[in-house]
């Protein structure tokens, strides 16, 4: 099908002015394909102004790509968590809330004799130290806390800022931990600190929650200790030849 030749006139007179392709396809409704622009446009000279335009135009787009697919991605992000978050079924059962809880603090807890959770998350203090009440009838009057700071922050306002999450009461915050100064400080240091919550007397507790973790891992830790058998070796460390 032959093209309507006033389509041809308007696109040479569009392209005289220093418009793009794509600018002259818009203008055109895009009724033109790119290819037969590009054969009737490339007999047509571009003033000098017009090249700077378009030129211009170009690493203006071509900066604002990465921008764009930023905000593309963290739409798409968006649209993902809102999916997830009706993927479950809320309010959380007693069982599920019970192990939620656990799983935590196997990844975030103390390992050690303490019964305690260390993270500078409000969230995931504020989660936990209800757990703890919840699961354990523990009060945050309670239980002890410790910040870890740097010298450059306020060290009262911090502590009242962890007191309004957890619930701990001002005279349950032990000694802060201040940073000694150096140089090579982050300006990007953590607002809030960290904070450690512990639960007085809590070893017991500390222990339940490991069994809990056991009766849901039984089905695989027979296979972790047969995996970690098999490569006992690597357990096994020797020091290197001293040469005399």
């Amino acid at each position: 099908m032959k093209s309507d030749p006033s389509l041809r006139i308007n696109a040479v007179l569009l392209r005289k002015k220093g418009l793009s392709y794509n600018e002259i396809r818009k203008q055109l409704k895009n009724s033109i394909a790119k290819s037969t622009l590009s054969l009737w446009l490339k007999e047509i000279p571009l003033k000098p102004e017009h090249h700077q335009r378009l030129y211009t135009k170009q690493i203006q787009i071509l900066t604002k790509g990465p921008k764009s697919q930023k905000e593309r991605r963290e739409r798409e992000i968006e649209e993902i968590i809102e999916k997830a978050i009706k993927e479950i079924k809320t309010p959380l059962s007693h069982e599920t809330y019970k192990l939620f809880g656990a799983a935590l603090y196997w990844a975030e807890g103390s390992k050690t004799k303490n019964f305690e959770i260390t993270n500078s998350d409000p969230g995931l203090i504020a989660f936990a130290t209800k757990w703890f009440e919840d699961i354990f009838h523990v009060s945050p009057k309670t239980m002890k806390a410790h910040l870890n700071i740097y010298p450059q922050q306020n060290e009262i306002q911090i502590k009242r800022f962890w007191s309004d999450i957890t619930g701990i009461p001002l005279n349950r915050f032990g000694k802060s931990f201040i940073k000694p100064p150096n140089k090579g400080y982050k300006k990007n240091n953590l607002y809030y600190g960290t904070i450690k919550v512990r639960v007085p007397k809590g070893t017991d507790m500390k222990h339940r929650i490991f069994g809990w973790i056991k009766a849901a891992l039984q089905d695989i830790v027979p296979k972790i200790k047969s995996k970690q058998r098999k490569w006992s070796g690597l357990t096994v460390t020797q020091r290197p030849p001293v040469n005399l």
